[in-house]
């Protein structure tokens, strides 16, 4: 399909976004494309509000590229704890040190350099270019493929090849040659405020009359949903080995789920605790166990049994490489994951 088959969509987008879209959201406005840069590396599979908070002490912290280059991983995340997806804050500090190394510390202009970046793929690399340097470049986030496949009636999940393939030929044929910060922020703001996943409010949509799925009633069946899978669940047995105060954290490794974070131990859930606790080097008793969590993940969830366990005394010397006693309300500080930062609060809860 071309931008002809869709006359005055570019138009009614910016003229809607400029009216009634989003314009005090905190990196909206700023040409410096580090900190658009980290604005839709936090928002890939994240929601504006949740993001807000961290982007400002994020860049509080770190206010420039050298900055993040500078920093230890753990540094970084710390600062993304509870943000999720933790994969990103790795390759934004692997991207930050590449650009100091490979670019003299001057981030890159062009979307071809941008998308080569850790992390970054075409969709972010579009948005980047756009807002950052008005790059003429498409985007497809989420909000957008809901968007296009309701307007334009495109059948099929878009995680599908064909089915992106489709939804980026509309995207790059949709831009205009004007206006085209409203026009992006505009597709962005349309699929988070208005053309909503569940209750789509299309009376205040601009492209309503256009609208494919508003014309048939359709919007409950597009875009299509992924393929269900029945998710499976793991266990697992976290140790809260507590000693005077403090706590042993683990920590995991860079690759696999929340990598490069500051953990608990575990144990199988047939596994004895206070024999993987020996194993550790710790004689301890177990106290009663905390109530289990679930936690969920793209492919699977898993569900938490914390035990915490009294270790009478241990070793003055420091723990292993790779382990760390701290004391309660320094190791809640620490990268953690969610859960694990949700046992040691109600360690700490009266």
């Amino acid at each position: 399909m071309s931008g002809s088959e869709a006359p005055g969509f570019a138009e009614r987008v910016v003229a809607w976004q400029r009216a009634h879209g989003r314009q005090d959201l905190p990196w909206q406005g700023s040409r410096d494309p580090y900190a658009v840069w980290v604005s839709e590396i936090m928002l890939q599979q994240t929601r504006v509000e949740t993001v807000i908070p961290y982007y400002g002490r994020f860049l509080e912290r770190f206010p420039d590229v050298a900055s993040l280059a500078a920093a230890g991983e753990d540094a970084v995340l710390a600062l993304w704890s509870g943000l999720g997806y933790y994969s990103r804050a790795r390759n934004l500090h692997r991207a930050a040190t590449s650009v100091m190394e490979a670019c003299g510390g001057a981030f890159p202009g062009r979307f071809e350099d941008i998308v080569r970046l850790p992390g970054v793929g075409r969709s972010t690399a579009g948005a980047v270019a756009v807002f950052a340097h008005g790059e003429r470049k498409a985007i497809l986030d989420g909000n957008v493929k809901r968007v296009l496949s309701r307007c334009f009636g495109v059948p099929g999940w878009p995680g599908e090849r064909e089915v992106e393939n489709r939804l980026w030929a509309l995207a790059e044929a949709l831009l205009p040659h004007e206006g085209l910060v409203a026009y992006t922020q505009g597709l962005m703001d349309l699929g988070a405020t208005v053309c909503r996943r569940g209750k789509p409010r299309c009376e205040a949509c601009p492209l309503g009359e256009a609208c494919v799925a508003n014309r048939e009633g359709s919007q409950a069946k597009l875009p299509a949903a992924r393929p269900r899978k029945a998710l499976p669940e793991r266990r697992t047995h976290m140790l809260v080995l507590l000693h005077a105060g403090e706590v042993l954290l683990e920590k995991r490794p860079a690759s696999g789920i929340w990598g490069g974070l500051w953990s608990l131990p575990e144990c199988a859930p047939e596994d004895d605790a206070a024999g993987r606790a020996r194993a550790l080097g710790y004689e301890a008793e177990p106290l009663a166990p905390l109530p289990e969590l679930l936690h969920g993940f793209t492919h699977f969830r898993l569900r938490i049994r914390p035990q915490p366990l009294s270790v009478a005394r241990r070793p003055a010397a420091a723990a292993e490489p790779g382990r760390l006693w701290l004391a309660l309300a320094e190791a809640r500080a620490a990268a953690l994951p969610a859960p694990v930062r949700r046992i040691l609060e109600r360690l700490e809860a009266p």
